[in-house]
């Protein structure tokens, strides 16, 4: 039986579950609100001899998690953001190295996708794959030739009131310019995740 854990080691409360050894570790990060049990099965199903680690973000915004402050609406703390990529990198490598990856892969939503594309922008290394469900990028980020050959999805809904279709095109724009391998999937509705992009995924990780 895969080993269960709930801890705060490195900095964040997470749940793990052990997976085979020589076998990915797969990072799901939650959205606004969520917290380590949102994705956290959803990741075991997806990869399900992986190791899964699930952390909790650290800002609490009126009672809800985030992984890093932002002062309105799409309106990013970027102090705050730096602080907080930071922060995540260290996690990463730290659980990566305990659990001695193959593979490392992550995946987030809405504000989860935020964090894990800034740990792309400015940590490309870390991540072998990466998963962008619904992210919301609102600022240019700078050029990063070490993004050549990352392979990202990104899943976005065409009428996503919180993340506007124009500006998930730009991110992809962006990362496809750094020569990343990139592929979109969108769906006709908003801000939730639809069947299509669940496939998607599927098929981005097999």
């Amino acid at each position: 039986m895969p080993i269960i854990e709930a801890s705060e080691k490195y900095g964040y409360v997470h749940r793990v579950k052990s997976g085979a050894r020589g076998k990915p570790v797969f990072f799901v990060l939650h959205g606004t609100g969520g917290d380590e049990g949102q994705f956290y099965e959803f990741g075991s199903s997806l990869i399900p001899d992986a190791t899964i680690v699930s952390p909790r973000g650290d800002v609490s915004e009126f009672g809800a998690a985030r992984f890093f402050r932002r002062t309105g609406e799409g309106v990013y703390d970027m102090a705050d953001l730096a602080r907080a990529t930071g922060k995540m990198a260290g996690f990463v490598k730290a659980m990566a190295d305990e659990k001695q990856a193959s593979e490392v892969i992550g995946l987030g939503y809405s504000n989860g996708a935020n964090i894990l594309a800034n740990l792309l922008f400015e940590t490309p290394n870390l991540f072998d794959r990466a998963v962008l469900m619904h992210p919301l990028i609102p600022f240019k980020p700078r050029d990063n030739a070490m993004l050549a050959g990352k392979k990202v999805l990104i899943t976005a809904g065409e009428r996503d009131p919180i993340c506007p279709a124009p500006t998930t095109r730009a991110l992809s724009d962006y990362l496809t310019r750094q020569g990343a391998d990139v592929t979109v999937e969108w769906h006709a509705g908003g801000h939730d995740i639809r069947s299509n992009e669940i496939e998607a995924v599927q098929r981005f990780l097999a």
